[in-house]
């Protein structure tokens, strides 16, 4: 009898320039060691391909991600260590995963369906856009189990207040999609059947406009934030007159 093919933990399709990434472990996508490293590989390819310009994670149905595999890290809790070993290897890898999310010369973008909890939220976090459906909702759960979300809150402390952090952190609660656009953690929230037609031509449009001047222009604005006033601009006024100097827009002038 033939074995049945092994659903991908990571399907990735193109179109005129924009990736997506879809995470497969249906129904919650969880981070497990192996989907961050399939992850951590398809990006890797992601940025050394020029044709690749925009760069979509998308989250099927109505889990977005939920987080690392508790069951996985529970199966590790009889190692001679307890798990220390197994643990330090996967928020490593899941932290370089997230922040070449963030540091990725190409836009990043967050598709979310539904419910983005603990490592699913910093997945959402990490990513440079994030639209999501009206039935979508966001937690920092960790407080509910004994732990604290500390990793996820990395990536979502550069998106929200410190306060709102702090309480979804404290909390555990659930947020829906209208307290997370109100809040600044995504972009837009939409009836879910729109979603993916916007996403579509709003990632298209970004990658007809790709070049140089995006990856400059988007890895300027991320170091800047976290210079003192003075040093930032300094930092993207080389930036900016470089690509003038590049530009055919100033010919045009």
């Amino acid at each position: 009898m033939p074995h049945a093919e092994r659903t991908p933990l990571i399907s990735e399709t193109m179109d005129e320039g924009v990736l997506t990434l879809t995470l497969g472990a249906a129904p919650a996508h969880p981070l497990s060691l192996a989907m961050i490293g399939e992850l951590d590989a398809s990006l890797a390819r992601a940025v050394a391909d020029d044709s690749v310009r925009v760069i979509i994670i998308h989250g099927p149905g109505k889990i977005f991600c939920a987080g690392h595999d508790l069951k996985e890290i529970a199966q590790h809790r009889s190692d001679a260590d307890r798990g220390r070993a197994y643990l330090t290897r996967l928020f490593h890898d899941c932290g370089k995963v997230m922040r070449a999310l963030t540091q990725s010369p190409k836009p990043t973008i967050a598709m979310v369906e539904g419910i983005a909890t603990a490592g699913g939220l910093q997945l959402v976090a990490a990513c440079d856009l994030a639209f999501a459906s009206d039935a979508a909702s966001f937690c920092l759960p960790g407080i509910n189990d004994a732990v604290f979300c500390t990793t996820p809150a990395v990536a979502v402390a550069r998106n929200l207040p410190r306060k709102l952090v702090m309480e979804m952190a404290l909390s555990g609660e659930v947020y829906g999609a209208a307290w997370a656009r109100e809040s600044g953690l995504v972009n837009r929230v939409m009836p879910g059947a729109e979603l993916a037609d916007f996403i579509h031509d709003f990632a298209q449009k970004l990658a007809s406009r790709y070049g140089q001047n995006v990856a400059d222009g988007k890895q300027t604005l991320y170091r800047q934030l976290e210079m003192p006033l003075d040093q930032a601009y300094a930092h993207a006024t080389e930036v900016m007159i470089g690509h003038f100097m590049d530009s055919k827009a100033i010919d045009r002038g």
